[in-house]
């Protein structure tokens, strides 16, 4: 473990989203005292939360794991992202404070199973996986969302000074026809419109890799390249 300037440097381990990579990620030193304006900074630098810490990527020989961001006054849907909103007209979704509910977990355990049955994350204890989403110092949200009477995904969410950022989101396997993640994008989309806030972090785009490049397809999309954040809609 390296130190600088108040962060950890881990050491190098395979990547998790392309083969053939190794992987290294600077942390927050445990000591700094995190909270959310803290959180709102570093965000800001391509930092992202992962349960009670702060980091990012840091490889050497790598810039893949690109942060990304919309600008909320920038953003225009278009017409798939219109028709998805058309055809999931009639989901209630319900904000709920940040604490253990079974269906969630049991909700989370189907869609790891369905969707990333290799991952960590597949098999998770109750403690594991609360304690990936939740963390001791920021302003977290879970959000229900229910088709009828039964609840079909729930998304993970930071709320900062001045955007949101979206941590996770998983939904029923079954409604897959429904596009509830791109669904789940929009939505926060539409709730800070209404707060007036002015982005909504979506954490790494990856070009390379399917699960992650899907980012590009709310344009105009927002990059963090060079230390600065530009304005990418040809992607």
């Amino acid at each position: 473990m390296e130190i600088i300037n108040n962060f950890f440097l881990t050491s190098k381990q395979p990547c998790s989203y392309l083969d053939h990579r190794d992987a290294q990620f600077l942390y927050a030193y445990p000591s700094k005292q995190l909270n959310n304006k803290i959180y709102s900074q570093l965000i800001t630098q391509g930092f992202r939360r992962s349960g009670h810490d702060i980091y990012k990527p840091y490889c050497q020989a790598c810039i893949a794991c690109v942060p990304s961001r919309i600008n909320i006054s920038n953003f225009k849907a278009n017409r798939t992202q219109k028709r998805c909103l058309k055809k999931n007209i009639d989901i209630k979704a319900i904000i709920k404070p940040p604490i253990f509910n079974t269906s969630h977990y049991e909700l989370f355990l189907n869609y790891q199973l369905h969707r990333h049955s290799e991952g960590d994350m597949a098999h998770a204890s109750p403690a594991h996986y609360l304690d990936f989403f939740n963390s001791e110092w920021c302003n977290t949200i879970f959000v229900e969302f229910f088709i009828d009477t039964q609840l079909a995904a729930v998304a993970i969410i930071d709320q900062l000074d001045n955007a949101w950022s979206a941590v996770y989101s998983f939904f029923d396997p079954k409604f897959s026809e429904r596009s509830l993640g791109v669904y789940i994008v929009l939505w926060q989309i539409e709730q800070l419109q209404h707060r007036q806030l002015t982005f909504l972090y979506l954490g790494f785009w990856i070009k390379e890799c399917k699960k992650m490049n899907y980012k590009s397809n709310f344009k105009p999309i927002e990059l963090l390249i060079n230390e600065n954040w530009s304005e990418c809609s040809m992607l």
